[in-house]
């Protein structure tokens, strides 16, 4: 049964749903009248409609039934991701989305070879078909890119308020616990940070920072991985060792 995301308010009856998601309706999933459609929202309820009138331009759905979901992680993960280059950005919020991370922090580091970028619309739509395509029904947030010392800095922050609040690690490959040594700091408390750097990793200034705001220092083994391969193995682990994975 097709899904597709739309910010609902307490829906009953018809849901008008246009634009895009009309056109990928009609076109590209060819949906017709009597079709079934699962549309969810962003507070985590998904509602089972009947498609009673459709066009390229405007779908009519019609809810028969609220479907309350456990996809949802217990947990709330925040990626902290130092800003990567090509698709290698796009890569880590689909998959990080797959295993159930909340919120993604794009971070502009000293190794960032992207120091500006205007991608934010896209990899926020690329979350929202992750989402979909996975059963998921909430979206993380993705945040605008932001410098990495200001995540960790003293003043008023609207885009991390729940980093200062939560505790994790940040991994490095020059030295760290491993992560069954820090279960303390990823398991059992809310939210969880998770901190990876772009190509070239942190530099040891910006790992003090990250310490000096909470986060332990990891390393994820004794071999190098790539920051996209680093980004969904870390989100792998503390995904399973809180029991939301396997």
């Amino acid at each position: 049964m097709p899904r597709i995301f739309l910010p609902l308010s307490e829906p009953s009856g018809t849901i008008t749903i246009t634009g895009e998601k009309a056109r990928y309706l009609s076109t590209v999933l060819r949906c017709k009248e009597g079709d079934e459609l699962i549309i969810f929202d962003a507070q985590g309820t998904s509602y089972k409609t009947t498609i009673k009138g459709i066009t390229k331009r405007e779908v009519l759905a019609e809810v028969t039934e609220a479907i309350m979901s456990d996809t949802e992680s217990s947990r709330t993960l925040i990626l902290i991701q130092g800003l990567l280059k090509g698709d290698k950005m796009e890569l880590v919020i689909q998959k990080t989305t797959e295993l159930g991370v909340k919120e993604i922090l794009p971070a502009i580091t000293e190794r960032s070879q992207v120091r500006d970028t205007r991608k934010a619309a896209r990899w926020r739509k690329i979350a929202e078909d992750a989402s979909r395509q996975c059963g998921r029904t909430r979206v993380p947030l993705i945040h605008n890119p932001i410098p990495f010392a200001d995540i960790f800095s003293h003043r008023p922050n609207a885009y991390t308020p729940n980093i200062r609040a939560g505790r994790g690690l940040i991994f490095w490959e020059k030295g760290g616990k491993k992560i069954t040594d820090t279960l303390d700091a990823v398991t059992g408390g809310d939210p969880c940070v998770v901190a990876i750097g772009p190509e070239g990793g942190f530099t040891s200034e910006e790992v003090a920072i990250a310490e000096s705001g909470g986060l332990r220092i990891a390393t994820l083994g004794n071999r190098i991985l790539r920051a996209e391969t680093a980004a969904i193995a870390a989100t792998a682990i503390i995904q399973f060792l809180e029991g939301d994975l396997g």
